[in-house]
């Protein structure tokens, strides 16, 4: 029985870490997208949020799977929803590549500004979103407290991005409109970190040392 459920957390693990690159991808093309203003490859984008959300409930039937027919043990039982409830924040971060995506069409035909800072926190979102699931996966306590005190950087990059947008909309008032759709970019780039942080946190309740989790 025991043989059956480990091998169960093996696909569950391989799930994740599935789901991960695709996501990882997604945010990757979306900010390709911004950048050549590819309306085509973001188009592309919110059609692969479909599989996202399909790895999303397979990952979710393994879960139920698992409590239904292995009865698991009390730290079995933490892993499992602690899985659940990532997911749910992998899905989220798929949703926001795509409204990143959808924006994208947006501003396809639009010269727009401070897509360096933006770009920094389409990186630093995306390897906070890679290390936390390879926290879950290599049951690594420090790397997950270190991308929940990372979330801070893209904070303050989201902090750099409002305010040189400010400036440009002080002098350039004509593409106010413009550059408040980068500002929602920027800010669906600060989310896709916050949920990253949330993962981090639920690896840490996983592992049986819960922070005091606000999700």
């Amino acid at each position: 029985m025991r043989t059956k459920f480990d091998e169960q957390l093996y696909t569950l693990n391989q799930k994740m870490i599935q789901m991960g690159n695709m996501i990882e991808e997604n945010i990757q093309m979306s900010i390709d997208a911004l950048l050549n203003r590819d309306a085509s490859k973001s188009r592309k984008i919110m059609e692969k949020d479909i599989e996202v959300d399909r790895m999303q409930k397979e990952i979710e039937n393994i879960c139920f799977q698992l409590l239904i027919q292995q009865q698991p043990v009390a730290k079995d039982l933490r892993n499992i929803t602690a899985v659940m409830k990532m997911v749910t924040d992998m899905e989220r971060i798929g949703d926001h590549a795509a409204d990143i995506s959808e924006m994208a069409i947006f501003l396809s035909e639009a010269g727009y500004r401070s897509m360096n800072t933006i770009t920094s926190m389409a990186s630093e979102a995306t390897c906070m979103l890679m290390d936390s699931i390879d926290a879950y996966v290599q049951k690594d306590e420090k790397r997950a407290r270190e991308v929940i005190d990372h979330d801070d950087v893209v904070d303050d990059l989201f902090d750099q991005v409002r305010h040189e947008l400010i400036e440009i909309i002080s002098q350039n008032p004509q593409d106010g409109e413009q550059e408040l759709d980068m500002l929602m970019i920027a800010h669906y780039f600060e989310r896709i970190a916050d949920h990253a942080t949330n993962i981090a946190e639920w690896v840490l309740y996983s592992l049986d040392n819960h922070i005091n989790t606000q999700i």
